[in-house]
């Protein structure tokens, strides 16, 4: 199933609640536990300066989209064997669409 236009108000409130302990949107946000997310659309995996990456995420050479973004955040250790992410995922593809179009909003 891919990607499908979401809510990004929606996508704020999990983000707020299940995303923002460990990562930042803003431009001049910083890397938490988790690298920061400005920019995210058509960067390639494990590529923020100044986050320390595990292997995986260095080597899995993915460039995130909407799609990419929409497998990955269902499950991140099944998507990126090895990442140090220890989010277990959004299994609802709503949630997914939603989170992902807050973050079309957010990091770009």
């Amino acid at each position: 199933m891919p990607y499908t236009e979401g809510n990004a108000k929606n996508g704020a409130k999990l983000f707020k609640t299940r995303c923002a302990q460990c990562h930042t949107v803003e431009a001049d946000g910083a890397n938490k536990v988790g690298p920061k997310l400005h920019g995210l659309f058509g960067r390639q995996s494990g590529q923020v300066e100044g986050f320390q990456y595990t292997e995986a995420n260095k080597d899995k050479g993915v460039v995130w989209d909407e799609n990419t973004l929409f497998d990955y955040l269902e499950n991140p250790k099944k998507y990126i064997p090895g990442t140090k992410m220890a989010f277990a995922g959004f299994k609802k593809p709503k949630e997914r669409n939603d989170v992902i179009a807050y973050l079309k909003e957010s990091t770009q």
